[in-house]
């Protein structure tokens, strides 16, 4: 897939968390599956902007250095009605033209209002702004939905619908199954530490109950892969319908995924971990490490020793 560029312009006052949510996903897509995608972060002034927690980030590039986007994100949070000023309507719209999806997050979508971009579309925006959002832009049809796509003008509000937005994002440039591996990373817990490692608890994913229990199943059995006939009988299904499912959800059989979620494990064991390589093989479900070390190259195309934690 050719390379992706995503431009981050922030605003004074904008959320941290919302931030993380729409950057660190992208992150995992290009680590995990080495993805060309690469960001820079940008200010309306090129002055370090500085969040709703009185943080003070300091801007990756100068607006002149931005000259096209595969996708920009606009981040507007506290403050949001002081954003609009002509000079950064200007920027907007010009970094608009110049790239080819557009998001408008947790109160983004009032700064894209403001420019006319979303005259007689759909948007939605942070749930405590949404009644005011209507009054201000009668023009601009508000959705109550967690994230809104409009063509290539897609919108969010705070930062569980930031997660939710960016997930559909990269599932429509990178697939679903990418999409949900990612999701995983953020969307799994950790149980209490055991001899050392953290053995993955599976959240929900809203709307994927049966895939949540299947996963759930997985997680548990990582040192002990089961069978696909034995994970079949603990989701009281049939082999044919688990394997429906996963190819349905995302277009990958239950074994891949079940490999995915083991060497995401050895991943994090081999970044935050002092253990060895074939204590890492044996606690992902491997005989051994050079089992371990030829399903790891396959899958991400480089040695589980290049993540190794060096000691």
């Amino acid at each position: 897939m050719r390379p992706m560029n995503v431009t981050f312009l922030l605003f004074d006052g904008f959320s941290n968390l919302v931030f993380s949510c729409l950057l660190e996903p992208l992150r995992m897509v290009h680590e995990l599956y080495q993805e060309d995608v690469s960001w820079k972060v940008i200010s309306a002034d090129d002055a370090p902007v500085e969040s709703s927690s009185h943080l003070l980030l300091t801007p990756t590039a100068r607006r002149e250095d931005i000259e096209a986007s595969d996708l920009l994100v606009i981040v507007s949070s506290n403050g949001y009605r002081q954003h609009p000023t002509p000079e950064n309507q200007r920027l907007v719209m010009t970094l608009a033209r110049q790239s080819r999806y557009v998001i408008g997050a947790d109160a983004g979508a009032w700064m894209l209002a403001s420019t006319g971009l979303l005259d007689d579309l759909t948007a939605t925006l942070h749930w405590s702004v949404i009644n005011e959002f209507a009054e201000t832009f009668p023009q601009v049809h508000v959705s109550q939905q967690t994230y809104v796509k409009e063509g290539r003008l897609w919108s969010c509000g705070g930062a569980s619908t930031a997660l939710e937005l960016i997930l559909a994002f990269i599932t429509d440039q990178f697939g679903a199954a990418r999409a949900f591996m990612t999701s995983s990373m953020f969307m799994h817990d950790a149980s209490p530490q055991r001899d050392g490692t953290h053995i993955p608890t599976a959240l929900s994913v809203p709307g994927r109950s049966r895939m949540d229990a299947i996963i759930n199943i997985m997680v548990e059995t990582i040192e002990n892969p089961l069978s696909l006939t034995a994970l079949a009988e603990r989701a009281h299904m049939s082999t044919r319908t688990l394997n429906r499912l996963f190819k349905a959800e995302l277009g990958m059989s239950p074994g891949q995924y079940y490999q995915n979620i083991r060497l995401l494990h050895a991943r994090e064991m081999a970044e935050n971990t002092a253990l060895g390589l074939r204590e890492i093989a044996i606690r992902a479900g491997y005989s051994n490490a050079p089992a371990l070390s030829k399903a790891f190259q396959k899958a991400y195309g480089h040695s589980v020793r290049k993540v190794e934690k060096k000691s």
